[in-house]
């Protein structure tokens, strides 16, 4: 069994899904593990991650009205507000998607499906430099 670690950066420009699919499996495939398991954890409590179509942006589109629906920016709904008004609807949007994603390494490769690809959802306005841990397991 071998393992592997990588930190991979992914600078946003404010809200929004961000893909990292290509960042992802070029480090994978690079490892050189042909069979195991990826691990991809984000480093922030105020994005996530997520396994989302990648084929039609108004997918990305109608997710981050939804999220926007889910947890509105109104500072009166909330007492941390000391950050400002997209920081605590940010917190409970990551809650919601989580930060960690567990995907299987097939042939060399993650085993995502036909239209999948890997984001990661900003939940802030201002822009923000993301780090997220990659751990691949395996073969």
């Amino acid at each position: 069994m071998t393992q592997a670690t990588h930190t991979i950066h992914v600078q946003t420009h404010g809200k929004g899904l961000y893909e990292c699919t290509a960042q992802v499996a070029a480090w994978v495939r690079a490892a050189g593990i042909r069979t195991g398991l990826l691990t991809v954890f984000c480093r922030h409590t105020s994005a996530s991650l997520v396994i989302q179509e990648n084929a039609d942006p108004d997918v990305r589109t109608d997710m981050e009205a939804a999220f926007e629906r889910l947890a509105p920016e109104d500072h009166r709904l909330y007492v941390h507000t000391i950050e400002g008004p997209d920081d605590m609807p940010a917190h409970i949007r990551s809650a919601l998607t989580g930060v960690q994603l567990s995907i299987p390494v097939m042939d060399g490769r993650p085993a995502l499906g036909t239209w999948q690809g890997i984001y990661v959802f900003e939940h802030r306005s201002v822009p923000h430099a993301r780090s997220l841990a990659l751990h691949l397991i395996g073969e």
